[in-house]
């Protein structure tokens, strides 16, 4: 291991993990988008049907969360062992092992081992993790161009947009406005093309294929990474990642540290979790592993960028870890009652919904009043969805509680509020018989002054033959003692 990762005070995540304007300012400006609402409401309507559907066809769908569960808090326990354990296996396979801090460690890796094949073109698996770290405008900088080539996300990039969705990055769009895209920014393409999606999907297929057929770097994440043998998995559904996986002779795959699973045995529990909980598949068309370089077959330069990037800030935290045990199914965003209104953009984050408003300020952390994360945790009605949804049981609502706490004291710079200094003091009132009573004399002494002062309009003594404090006036040279002493006389 080049670097060590869990030094203390691991330095926050960076990249497109935290947008500029606060969760309320940007779920009110998406709610004004009625194409949007209208996009993400049928999308995720179907998504929701056919994920049901799919789950239910296996009889003990729950044991396999739990156990599902139970596998990835393992691996956080393990962490380290694993990570060495999964270096070791790449390196003895052939590959080569970088570690990354954060984001722009992560960008200039991937910089110069493209800059050492002498390619100024990439092509990219879809992959969460290079655009947490904003991967192709780090190597745009370099004078380099990655392209994206699964369709959704060539969608996003060719339309100037960013993804709102784990599993569909362009669920915001809807096939007219794809049509109008490919027109506008795709090279080649047939003037009369319809919105029909066979002919924009063929429409894509033609103009990514020379693409695949150049191109000598390829750059990819990984669904899931197998310590006992350096195995990388991708698992997809069009096709694309397979041409990235084998034809460029440089593969370069950046990957999340808490992506690994022990033994292929683990991987086992996983691969039925995924495909039904994102795609309603019974097991996704492709699965693509690799493990290190093989002679004559596939990419001959195998490189792993393992990044942090704040993943072991989230790690330290005991109640807030169990983000990390997230599988990129995207099945909490589509029962999200908020998420399916405003979308993914009004997070801010590379990860949106349930899940992306528990990572992304734990990633970051909360720098103070003014940080958009700091609203996150609150972009919830807490009904839970999200945890009946999730494959690997993230209790989601709990961890928003959690998190709200933390943003409450980063608001307030670690000083106490009025809220806890008011429940200190009843929590000191309540805590002896004796101190309640005392507490309760207080009140009506409090009530009385009240009156007194004509500040409550009514008595809470029902038959008492004044109704209201007007009817008490307190004489401008009399002392609140003598009015008590004369008031009390009379309801003698």
């Amino acid at each position: 291991m080049s670097t060590f990762l869990g030094n203390p005070g691991p330095p926050p995540g960076t990249g497109d993990l935290r947008g500029t304007q606060t969760f309320p300012a940007a779920a009110r400006k998406a709610l004004g988008d009625s194409q949007l609402r209208a996009n993400l409401g049928a999308a995720t309507a179907t998504i929701r049907a056919k994920r049901a559907a799919a789950v239910a066809e296996v009889p003990d769908w729950e044991q396999l969360r739990a156990a599902g569960s139970a596998l990835k808090a393992s691996v956080l326990q393990r962490l380290p062992e694993l990570l060495e354990q999964f270096e070791a296996n790449v390196t003895a396979r052939g590959g080569t092992v970088h570690w990354a801090r954060d984001a722009a460690e992560a960008g200039r890796i991937a910089t110069d081992l493209i800059r050492a094949t002498g390619s100024t073109e990439v092509v990219k698996v879809k992959s969460m993790a290079t655009q947490e770290i904003r991967l192709n405008e780090q190597l745009a900088e370099h004078g380099i161009t990655a392209y994206e080539t699964d369709l959704a996300e060539l969608i996003v990039q060719l339309g100037h947009d960013t993804p709102s969705h784990f599993l569909v990055p362009a669920i915001h769009r809807n096939r007219a406005e794809i049509r109008e895209i490919f027109l506008r920014e795709m090279p080649g393409v047939d003037p009369d093309i319809s919105d029909d999606p066979r002919a924009l999907a063929t429409a894509a297929r033609t103009y990514l294929r020379h693409k695949f057929l150049t191109a000598k770097v390829a750059i990819s994440g990984a669904n899931f990474a197998v310590a006992e043998t350096g195995t990388l998995t991708v698992v997809e559904s069009e096709g694309n990642g397979r041409m990235c996986l084998t034809l460029p002779d440089t593969l370069i795959t950046v990957l999340g540290i808490e992506k690994l699973v022990p033994s292929f045995t683990d991987l086992e529990v996983f691969m039925q979790l995924l495909p039904r909980s994102s795609t309603a598949e019974r097991m996704n068309p492709y699965t693509s592993m690799w493990t290190g370089v093989h002679p004559g077959d596939g990419p001959q330069r195998v490189h792993v960028i393992l990044l942090d990037n704040g993943r072991t800030r989230v790690l330290a935290d005991e109640a807030g870890r169990a983000a990390l045990h997230c599988i990129r199914c995207s099945a909490c965003l589509n029962v999200c009652p908020v998420y399916e209104r405003v979308g993914g953009h009004a997070y801010g984050s590379v990860y949106p919904g349930p899940i992306g408003a528990i990572l992304s300020p734990q990633l970051t952390g909360l720098t103070g009043p003014d940080d958009p994360n700091a609203t996150l945790p609150y972009a919830s009605t807490l009904c839970g969805a999200c945890f009946d949804a999730c494959p690997v049981r993230i209790d989601i609502p709990s961890i928003l509680v959690h998190l709200r706490a933390h943003a409450v004291d980063a608001h307030r710079g670690g000083l106490p509020g009025p809220q806890d200094l008011a429940m200190k003091a009843a929590a000191a009132a309540m805590s002896t018989p004796s101190r309640f009573a005392a507490a309760e004399r207080l009140t009506r002494l409090g009530r009385l002054l009240g009156r007194a002062r004509g500040r409550i309009t009514t008595l809470p003594y029902p038959g008492s033959k004044w109704t209201t404090s007007r009817d008490l006036p307190l004489p401008p040279k009399e002392t609140f003692r003598q009015w008590w002493s004369r008031t009390h006389e009379e309801r003698k």
